[in-house]
């Protein structure tokens, strides 16, 4: 049997210059914004969404550069970010905002100058803050962009790939490439509806990894956040993922850090394990002192 689509609406905002952003909706109750992360879409939070959806209506946008949204623009940053996002709650009236990854790095940036954000979700975010294991993540970025400006996302794919499990190094690109485009091949004849095809998302991992290469030395912004936050970790996470939410948790103001067992770095996706962290969105917002610990 084929995977059960879950319904939605869709709607539309114009960002500040103009882009526009598209989200899709779902449930009922107070308003939750979900972000997506690196080479994702909405269509890779439908499972938290739909988990989500009896208690809150669920706003996922395809972030710009995405799907229902605009391109990512020649002045691309984390302020367009905070701006799509800051359109997104004026047009729906939600306070709390869930990120993944990337998205949950933007959700606290944005927490920064927009008081409209109420509760911070976390899962995860990525931030440059001098913590182990950073530099040989900062050399895998590297490696992305020489490959893509030589090769294009393929091989770039390839090369991250290789960087992340080791024991592909000993196999040749000549190999890896050709497989690599047969698997998105398959992969993309699944797409339907809104969804978008990989193919089509993976040249937008550039931009946002110099997007999280510039937030080093910006530690102490977050001071700023005035939301209260709950910081998500996977124990199953890398260490400079961890040094990451170790460092925001020193520097926020008001947060909480919870390790969720048996997660990784891609658990809030529908690809994932979703479930728990869903299970804990609720707690923290309908009653944070009963969040786990």
């Amino acid at each position: 049997m084929g995977k059960k689509m879950q319904a939605y609406t869709k709607g539309f905002v114009q960002s500040r210059d103009g882009t526009r952003i598209g989200y899709r909706q779902m449930g009922s109750g107070p308003g939750l914004v979900l972000l997506h992360g690196g080479v994702n879409a909405s269509q890779n939070l439908m499972k938290l969404g739909g988990a989500l959806s009896d208690t809150f209506t669920v706003y996922i946008p395809d972030r710009r550069g995405r799907g229902l949204s605009g391109p990512l623009g020649d002045n691309y940053s984390i302020e367009r970010e905070d701006e799509d996002l800051d359109a997104l709650l004026r047009q729906t009236g939600a306070h709390f905002v869930f990120g993944t990854a990337d998205g949950a790095l933007f959700a606290l940036h944005a927490a920064i100058s927009l008081p409209a954000i109420h509760k911070v979700i976390a899962y995860e975010p990525v931030l440059f803050a001098g913590q182990p294991g950073l530099e040989p993540f900062k050399a895998s970025i590297q490696h992305f962009e020489r490959n893509m400006a030589k090769g294009g996302p393929i091989i770039a794919v390839v090369g991250l790939t290789k960087d992340q499990v080791k024991v592909l190094r000993l196999i040749p690109d000549s190999f890896l490439a050709p497989l690599t485009r047969w698997i998105l091949r398959l992969v993309d004849r699944k797409v339907k509806g809104d969804d978008v095809p990989y193919r089509e998302l993976l040249p937008t991992l550039r931009d946002e990894l110099q997007i999280v290469s510039q937030t080093e030395g910006t530690i102490e912004d977050y001071k700023g956040v005035t939301a209260d936050v709950l910081l998500l970790l996977g124990s199953k996470s890398a260490d400079f993922i961890k040094g990451s939410i170790t460092a925001l948790n020193n520097v926020l103001p008001h947060a909480q850090l919870v390790t969720m067992q048996g997660l990784n770095h891609d658990a809030a996706q529908d690809y994932g394990k979703p479930g728990p962290i869903a299970r804990e969105i609720k707690r923290f917002i309908q009653d944070p002192a009963k969040a786990s610990v």
